[in-house]
């Protein structure tokens, strides 16, 4: 190796130099042409295999490889094409060495280092012969790092027809490095977005063990992450592995439940795989192709068609090229003896209609032409190395094919969609959608879906680990599994789900019971049509018709003892009071709004103190006019119809005025109550100012007590005359209603506070209507004779003195 390195230093140093000395030979053929400008090419010419004997035995064999000859035959032909062009390279001929690489690295140096040196086929005694100007190779990734890795730093251009790993764009490593197919990079864009077209989520990987499949691979599963896709698997082959590997990787397809597999493999490394897959008669599997073998001959035939058929991939388009079909059938084994084995060649090799790789040959040997041309032409001239001329390359051939290089080598990418179709019992290889790259970075993918040929059946393939979660669950990563494995765990309640995870309705909506849709909450209030609030306002106008009719029964008899002994104008005014106070209940029903809110609350208690004041009033009345029945006491003449009113104004005032501040700083308002129930929303009147609410009642309180009070110390006077023991009765029901709403209310739950509430002023205006008004409207309406004033007046003065005694 240090002897070879030494001579591929001398001949870069050619102009310099007078004189060359060889020192070694690397012992490979080729096929040599002079020329004033030398061009290298390496092709996989024969391959290295490895093929079972009997006994189970292995042995190594070189295969020849029609396909890549062909490549060798149309850089000879480019070449003669260019050398005829008088406007090309006028005056300048191009020379050829072509080598064999054996798809091999460490032969693809050899054959690097082979063309840096003085060809055999020169005399020894002749002087240097020109340099390689540039380099065609070669057909594989690892090939091409090799090549690319030691002709580089000596700026010696190397031009790729089918090396395709993305880590040849690296300039900082490959500053001379070009190639003629579009880099992997874009082919796994390309094979990420079929995959993404048709919804694989769960497929399996084959790679080479080499820089092609490993890199391949990589860049696949990158792009493929970002679309949620899980590889079940990588297996890894090699043309060179032995059967035991290759059968693994055979099992763990098997095993795998997997649908769809890439291969990412060279034809020749994936081709003993195929057979044995056949052989084993696995089936049922969509095979997904790299640009390396979904247009190779070898494995296009009915025998691997009944695994692989209906496979899909990507390749560099196709060119027709019709005079290079005249160059090959010309081709004569016996004036040129290294082309023997074409005596029995195929058909498929005259087949210039769908060239593709041989295009690239084409396209890299008419790359280094231009850049020559430059070079030489194009002042001034012989300033820079070849490489820099092709960077700059930038023309249309003659079918119209723009040939250029972006910054980093790499041609445009546009890629064939193609399908493997079985037509008259041969595979044919069917064009069926295109894949091109834009410049702002974006994709471009059209595929004619219904003209597939599917493996598994007219029916697009399905490949996932879990299949999609039912309506209304959640996937829940399975331990230890990629991430396209998962449980279905249903959502809960007040969730939906969603593509991952569940997700929370908004407060006002609550999951329906599929969990796909949120759907608004039912809002709970009471209202007037339902059982409950019918009931209520039932008895509610009728407390109120029964205030009206016992108003109009004490207007009518106001001239009666009965009605002049008990205050007939405090009892109408009471009596108007419970008549709000009845009609107070329709506010608290209905759906609540910011008026209502302010209403109800302040409408029960101004009419709650007017009632409990006219109470108090009728109180003070009667003890003061017990009181008057005693010699020498001026009370009740101090306690006329005017002090009645000024008390009752009085009373009512001060609520009034709590109520206004109330109002004023904090007052009511609608509010949406969620805590009583998921399902529901209770609209409901917030009273604003807790401390406000309960002022209010605690003013009610105070003076409901001090009415039972006074009532119960007037409960001595005279059986006929003694309203004071009615209201006593009144109150301790009044008090009795209250103190018991106050835990009620409390701890009822959304409308049926606000039923508590209206219960408790029925029933407090229900004991004050029937406790005071009752036995008066009995002796008006059912005892008239007791309507009297001797009767009201007449007592026993006996008991009267009694009564006074104790």
């Amino acid at each position: 190796m240090p002897r070879a390195t030494l001579v591929f230093l001398c001949v870069l140093h050619l102009n310099t130099v007078s004189g060359c000395e060889l020192f070694g030979r690397f012992d490979m053929p080729s096929l040599f042409h002079h020329g004033d400008i030398m061009i290298g090419g390496i092709f996989p010419v024969f391959n290295k295999e490895q093929q079972q004997q009997q006994f189970c035995n292995f042995i190594n064999f070189f295969r020849f490889d029609l396909r890549a000859f062909r490549w060798t035959q149309v850089m000879i032909f480019a070449i003669e094409e260019i050398n005829k062009d008088p406007a090309l390279l006028p005056n300048i001929s191009l020379g050829y060495r072509i080598l064999n690489s054996c798809a091999s690295p460490t032969n693809a140096l050899r054959a690097a280092l082979t063309l840096a040196s003085r060809p055999e086929e020169t005399e020894f005694n002749s002087s240097c012969p020109p340099t390689i100007s540039a380099v065609i190779a070669a057909s594989g990734s690892s090939q091409s790092l090799a090549v690319a890795g030691t002709l580089g730093p000596f700026q010696v251009p190397i031009v790729s027809y089918f090396s395709t790993c993305a880590c040849l764009s690296d300039r900082a490593k490959y500053p001379t490095f070009f190639r003629t197919i579009p880099s992997d990079y874009f082919q796994a864009k390309a094979l990420a977005a079929l995959v993404k077209h048709f919804g694989w989520q769960w497929i399996g990987a084959i790679q080479s063990d080499n820089d092609y499949g490993r890199n391949g691979i990589l860049s696949f599963t990158e792009e493929v992450k970002k679309l949620g896709v899980c590889i079940a698997f990588v297996g890894t082959i090699l043309r060179t592995y032995s059967m035991d590997k290759i059968l693994d990787v055979v099992e763990m397809i098997r095993r795998s439940t997997v649908k769809v597999i890439l291969a990412f493999v060279p034809e020749g490394d994936f081709y003993p795989l195929m057979k044995e897959v056949v052989k084993q008669n696995i089936t049922g599997i969509q095979w997904i192709a790299s640009e390396a073998w979904i247009t190779a001959a070898r494995p296009s035939t009915p025998e691997i068609y009944q695994a692989f058929g209906g496979a899909l991939g990507f390749v560099v388009q196709k060119m027709a090229m019709p005079k290079l079909k005249p160059f090959l059938t010309n081709i004569n084994p016996y004036t040129d003896p290294s082309n023997e084995t074409l005596l029995n060649s195929q058909h498929a090799f005259f087949d210039v209609t769908q060239l593709r790789v041989t295009y690239n040959v084409y396209k890299a040997v008419y790359a280094i032409a231009h850049a020559l041309h430059q070079l030489i032409f194009c002042k001034p001239a012989g300033q820079k190395p070849v490489t820099d001329h092709l960077q700059r390359v930038n023309f249309r051939n003659e079918f119209g094919d723009d040939v250029f290089f972006d910054e980093n080598g790499d041609p445009p990418a546009s890629y064939d969609i193609i399908n493997w179709q079985l037509r008259n019992g041969q595979v044919q290889h069917v064009t069926l959608g295109h894949f091109a790259s834009a410049a702002n970075g974006d994709f471009r993918l059209n595929i004619q879906e219904e003209k597939i040929v599917w493996r598994t059946g007219k029916r697009v393939p399905t490949s996932v680990c879990s299949n999609v979660c039912p309506v209304g669950t959640r996937k829940a990563q399975i331990k230890g599994k990629p991430t396209c494995c998962f449980d279905c765990i249903p959502c809960a309640d007040g969730t939906i789900a969603n593509s991952t995870d569940c997700t929370p309705c908004p407060q006002e909506y609550w999951s329906n019971e599929r969990k796909d849709e949120c759907i608004p909450k039912t809002t709970e209030f009471l209202r007037y049509h339902e059982p409950m609030g019918i009931a209520l306002t039932v008895v509610s106008l009728l407390g109120a018709s029964l205030s009206l009719v016992t108003m109009m029964v004490f207007i009518h008899y106001r001239e009666t003892p009965v009605i002049k002994a008990s205050n007939s104008e405090l009892s109408c005014f009471l009596l108007f009071s419970l008549f709000l106070c009845f009609l107070c209940p329709l506010t608290f029903m209905g759906r609540p709004t910011v008026w209502t809110c302010m209403l109800r609350h302040t409408a029960f208690g101004v009419t709650f103190a007017l009632c409990i004041s006219c109470v108090l009033g009728k109180t003070i009345v009667v003890v003061t006019a017990f009181k008057a029945t005693i010699p020498g006491n001026k009370v009740a003449g101090k306690f006329g119809p005017a002090q009645q009113r000024i008390i009752v104004c009085s009373c009512t005032m001060i609520q009034i005025l709590i109520c206004v501040l109330w109002l004023k700083f904090k007052p009511p308002f609608p509010d949406m109550v969620f805590r009583y129930s998921n399902k529901k929303i209770v609209l409901e009147c917030n009273t604003g100012s807790e401390a406000a609410f309960y002022a209010v009642l605690g003013y009610i309180g105070i003076l409901a007590i001090v009415c039972l009070v006074l009532a119960f110390l007037a409960r001595k006077l005279p059986d006929n005359f003694n309203e004071a023991k009615f209201i006593t009765f009144s109150m301790l029901i009044f008090c009795a209603v209250w103190i018991t709403f106050i835990p009620a209310y409390i701890s009822s739950p959304g409308k049926f506070t606000v039923a508590v509430e209206i219960f408790a002023i029925l029933s407090s205006a229900f004991g004050l209507l029937s406790s005071i008004f009752a036995p008066k409207c009995y002796i008006i309406l059912v005892k008239p004779e007791k309507n009297t004033k001797k009767h009201v007046m007449g007592i026993n003065e006996k008991t009267f003195k009694r009564k006074i005694s104790l």
